[in-house]
């Protein structure tokens, strides 16, 4: 279970379990901050990798960070982009390489390679104004072989030393006390093998941090979530540090990553599934216990049953679209491609995920 129900971050807090949405360029698609803040979203995780690129650093700097820029002051977590760096590479070669210095990789529209180090990826990280900074990691498919693991535990360790040595610098350089730092996230590599978890969970306590995330895909070849090994990582980790579900965000595996013991949460797929007119609802009260997995269902809202229904997307639900609309009328929006559509069914998932952290916390699981 988590170790706390909130977590003071400088001036900032997350009430766990807490879901982050995913805010890759510095925003979430079709909403604005007041949106956000209206469906109680916490905090948001960006992307150095992207952010380096687009809008470029010297631009969130002219902003004094990403808070300003965004206008976004509650949490921001930034990923250091080592799962973007695979996923780009893991295409093709011709896109990047990595290598025991960094993350090699050409921009878009660029002739020539930049080199994202673990020294680059937290000194952008800290001028980004972040409130966790996350360490370079290297990712890795749970399918790919053990030397392939054995290889990625190693980098990441190298990274993670290089990374927590270039965050005290930059601590000491800018003269930032310890109330004013933000926290530090190593990503735990190891794929599904057990004894690798081990060794970099020890290790990364053993350089220390202030948390830690799961690292490499926490699906298998069917969809289905890797307990055990999802487990196993967080057993190795000592309760009062917090653990990061990175990239878990489907409700059902939210639910029972958190009884597991993992802490915070973010993913794409909410906001994905509300563009492509699927909407989450429950199915009982927020006081009924979340057991088994009917709890959840569908709204497809392309779906022509919903033409002229005047009701709205769930009664258990205050979002703008459940207050204010109809299936009917957002059936309207979709068929006729209108943003207020994209605005609507992003407030209401993302009000779904939030209404879920809060059943959590209130039951307790």
């Amino acid at each position: 279970m988590p170790h706390t129900p909130i977590l003071h971050i400088r001036d900032k807090h997350l009430h766990l379990p807490a879901f982050l949405p995913d805010a890759t360029l510095g925003y979430v698609r079709a909403v604005d901050s007041r949106d956000l803040e209206s469906v109680q979203i916490q905090g948001l995780v960006m992307n150095t990798f992207h952010l380096m690129q687009k809008p470029g650093s010297s631009t969130i700097q002219a902003f004094s960070g990403l808070h300003n820029f965004a206008d976004w002051h509650q949490v921001i977590v930034t990923d250091s982009g080592g799962f973007q760096a695979y996923s780009l590479i893991h295409q093709s070669d011709q896109f990047g390489t990595l290598t025991d210095r960094g993350i090699l990789f050409r921009p878009e529209g660029k002739n020539r390679k930049f080199l994202l180090s673990p020294e680059k990826s937290i000194q952008l990280q800290i001028s980004y104004g972040s409130d966790v900074v996350v360490c370079l990691d290297d990712c890795t498919h749970v399918d790919a072989s053990r030397a392939e693991q054995e290889s990625s535990v190693m980098r990441t360790l190298d990274w993670a030393k290089r990374c927590r040595q270039e965050y005290d610098h930059q601590l000491e350089q800018r003269n930032v006390d310890e109330s004013h730092r933000p926290m530090l996230l190593a990503v735990i590599q190891g794929g599904g093998f057990p004894d690798l978890r081990s060794q970099c969970a020890h290790e990364l306590l053993e350089i220390g941090f202030d948390g830690f995330g799961y690292g490499g895909w926490p699906l298998d070849s069917q969809g289905n979530l890797l307990t055990d090994i999802i487990a196993l990582t967080r057993e190795l980790v000592p309760p009062e540090f917090p653990m990061h579900a990175l990239g878990i965000g489907h409700p059902l595996n939210l639910v029972k990553t958190y009884r597991i013991g993992y802490d915070i949460f973010d993913c794409a797929l909410p906001t994905r599934d509300a563009r492509h007119g699927r909407f989450m609802r429950y199915t009982v009260p927020a006081q009924t216990p979340l057991q088994g997995e009917d709890w959840l269902e569908y709204v497809y809202i392309q779906d022509k049953k919903y033409i002229k229904t005047d009701q709205p997307i769930s009664e258990f639900c205050d979002c703008p679209a459940c207050q204010h609309y109809s299936l009917g009328y957002l059936h309207h929006l979709f068929k006729t491609g209108d943003w207020l559509y994209h605005r609507l069914a992003t407030l209401h998932n993302l009000r779904f995920m939030t209404q879920l952290t809060e059943r959590l916390r209130s039951n307790r699981g």
